[in-house]
């Protein structure tokens, strides 16, 4: 597409909404992207409050209200710039607890905050970890070392103290604190020179720790009853990422675990800890146990779930039979039971359809079970949405070169339903081949799930085909599938993602001309991979915090994921030895950036633990130095991934532009999106048509000596 051409439509659409192929307006990005209206709702073990978050001066916060009326609720946090993502209730129902972080650092910092009112409490009030000396730890950037918190247990038996997980000690391992919520008074619980993590009991004890092995696996060990550790379970490494403890039995002899040493899909298990006797309670032969329904006081499992198309709900205690049941009649959707409060007689219930809002309800039940409830409408988390044009998320199985099944989601434009509804048969869907976008999902160890997704949504309204395949390393379909992507990064994995584009256009579905691939994280490294191994495959490649050299991806991993550096090494590759150096070296696009011949557009955030700012800036050098055009924007107060909705709707705004320029689709101007952003564009500006006129002051390439953000 021409330069004037995109003038001519820009023109066209100014008002974001004209009429294109079927009458379908354009959604705008701040309907799907902004701000949800409310999200994250939860009781109170009480059963008094509902809390949620909302926006307050378009941040979100926590808000809380009577749970006899939500109308009444009030912001109880204030949070200015990030907004606040996690938080949860504490036993004592006055205090919330949440977590934050700078700058998408992911550096924790764990706070409580008074339902009755006033400020927050930082619960983890260090800034930095010091080293024998007493001096911080000072890390190349010349920043110093921060600690980052998680909270590893709260108890109804301890209702105003939590206990949180630091190491402001020791950067590799988190000594356990029970820490009060009023007061912020800290008391060692144990310290951690050893173990990559703990379980820990409704008694505050930590009855089990976690080693990992040499070969990648992982030991599990219980405590002595002498301070000490003895060894329990080993799990191997071809099980490692499927087998662990979930909760301990109410007596506190049983431990629940998701176990797939005995299956190739992980089971829902209870073992005596005493005798090591296990007892399987729920399975399925194609997909990993998700979910569980826990009651909150007998500590019983009372629900299973098992995604594979789609989840799926295996009922184990009677007594809230009639409940799911009910709750089935009441919404269309996924149904997910949020929050319980303490004696079972109201839950806070979301309903997730793929092709509108959630919406959430109160249901007020009888606690002793065997009938159904009422649910109470509470609210639609984007209201915008409702009666907006969608598409549905169409559940697909597509089979691998070599014979696996590999799950996929396939969202098409609303006016080509007609396609939609032969997708998953047998010949071609008929009609005109569509620009489609590899939409790959991060990880790897994840997965694409069926439901609302708002980049398949933005898309498709956009005149693109979606698609999202789960390839070999995804998870919850089995140790099988998982294990066949152990070292296969830009191989067999890379593979499954052709032989996905391959099925589509042997569909009729996609054009093979107008194929993107696009994703973020693993996604994005993928995107380099396809542009760099597979050069002809793709028109165009977004690509989101991606890793551009996994060898220097994986010697600059944060120094808490030290204790599980043998996974990365079995997995991907040992970035410790000469051999395995060469191997990296061989899946690296940074190595092949010589074979990109088609545009590219990065995004990365300047704090980005995992993924560092150096990944995005050696590529961008290297297609420099070898005046091969690329478009980097960067964001100095983000990380992995883009959190600030200004941010997000930005790099989404550029990218709609690039990807209408190279695909052909429809587009929304960039109006004002990249100047209320903190978006730097560092090269690459005049790729994107209209993007040099879109930009502010503060959006323009640093100074020539500028250092970059960290």
């Amino acid at each position: 597409m021409k330069h004037f051409t995109w003038a001519l439509l820009a023109t066209s659409m100014a008002a974001g909404s004209a009429a294109w192929a079927g009458d379908v307006p354009l959604i705008p990005r701040d309907v799907l992207f902004g701000n949800p209206d409310r999200a994250a709702a939860q009781i109170s073990f009480d059963g008094k409050w509902i809390s949620y978050l909302a926006p307050v001066d378009n941040v979100m916060n926590v808000w809380v209200a009577p749970s006899d009326d939500i109308a009444k609720a009030t912001p109880i946090t204030h949070d200015k710039v990030r907004g606040i993502r996690q938080y949860s209730w504490a036993y004592d129902n006055q205090h919330i607890i949440y977590r934050q972080d700078q700058g998408g650092d992911e550096n924790w910092k764990i706070y409580s905050v008074p339902v009755s009112g006033g400020d927050a409490k930082d619960l983890t009030p260090f800034e930095d970890i010091k080293g024998p000396d007493g001096k911080p730890i000072m890390l190349p950037s010349g920043q110093p070392l921060r600690p980052a918190a998680n909270i590893s247990a709260t108890s109804p038996n301890f209702p105003g103290t939590i206990v949180i997980g630091l190491n402001n000690r020791n950067p590799q391992y988190h000594d356990q604190y029970k820490v009060d919520l009023a007061t912020g008074k800290m008391d060692l619980l144990e310290k951690n020179d050893e173990y990559a993590g703990f379980v820990i009991d409704d008694d505050f004890k930590v009855r089990l720790a976690f080693k990992q092995t040499e070969d990648g696996g992982s030991e599990i060990l219980k405590a002595d009853g002498k301070g000490g550790f003895e060894p329990w379970q080993k799990v191997s490494m071809a099980d490692s990422l499927s087998t662990q403890p979930v909760d301990f039995s109410k007596d506190g002899k049983t431990v629940y675990m998701t176990d797939s040493r005995s299956s190739d899909t992980a089971e829902l298990t209870a073992v005596n800890l005493d005798t090591g006797k296990t007892e399987v309670i729920a399975s399925d032969p194609k997909a990993d146990v998700g979910g569980l329904l826990v009651h909150p006081t007998k500590k019983t499992i009372q629900a299973a779930s098992f995604n594979y198309e789609k989840n799926e709900w295996k009922v184990l205690d009677k007594s809230i039979q009639a409940d799911l049941d009910y709750l089935k009649t009441v919404s269309n959707g996924e149904v997910a039971v949020q929050s319980r409060s303490l004696d079972d007689s109201k839950w806070i219930v979301g309903f997730a359809p793929d092709d509108g809002p959630a919406k959430v309800y109160l249901y007020e039940r009888d606690p002793a079970g065997g009938k159904a409830g009422k649910a109470k409408f509470l609210y639609t988390n984007r209201t915008k949405l409702e009666g907006v044009k969608l598409s549905p998320m169409n559940p697909v199985v597509i089979k691998s070169r070599d014979g696996l099944d590999m799950v996929a989601y396939v969202t098409l434009p609303a006016e080509h339903s007609d396609m939609a509804a032969k997708i998953d048969g047998k010949g071609e869907v008929g009609g005109k081949p569509l620009p489609t976008i590899l939409f790959v999902h991060g990880g790897p160890w994840a997965r694409d799930n069926w439901g609302f997704n708002p980049y398949h949504q933005w898309l498709a309204n956009r005149g693109y085909a979606v698609i999202s395949v789960n390839y070999r390393g995804s998870t919850g379909f089995g140790k099988k599938f998982l294990n066949a992507g152990n070292k296969e990064w830009a191989g067999k994995m890379h593979d499954d993602l052709i032989d996905t584009v391959d099925w589509a256009v042997k569909k009729g579905l996609a054009d093979k001309d107008k194929i993107a691939i696009m994703g973020g994280s693993y996604g994005g490294y993928a995107t380099l991979v396809g542009l760099t191994f597979t050069p002809d495959t793709f028109a165009c490649g977004v690509d989101i915090v991606g890793p551009s050299n996994i060898l220097t991806l994986l010697s600059t991993i944060p120094p808490y994921w030290q204790p599980l550096v043998e996974q990365f090494t079995q997995r991907v590759g040992d970035f410790r030895s000469e051999e395995g150096k060469k191997f990296l070296a061989s899946r690296s696009p940074i190595n092949f950036v010589d074979k990109i011949k088609k545009p590219l557009l990065i995004g990365q955030g300047a704090n980005d633990p995992r993924v560092k700012q150096a990944e995005a800036d050696q590529i961008v050098s290297a297609m420099q130095g070898k005046s091969i055009p690329v478009t980097y924007v960067l964001f100095p107060d983000e990380g992995h991934g883009f959190a600030r909705p200004a941010n997000n709707m930005a790099f989404n705004a550029i990218t709609e532009s690039f990807l209408a320029e190279h695909l052909g689709g429809r587009f929304q101007p960039l109006g004002d999106d990249v100047k209320q952003s903190t978006a730097q564009v560092r090269t690459g500006a005049e790729q994107i048509p209209g993007l040099a006129n879109a930009m502010g002051p503060k959006n323009s390439a640093p100074a020539a000596g500028d250092k970059p953000a960290h």
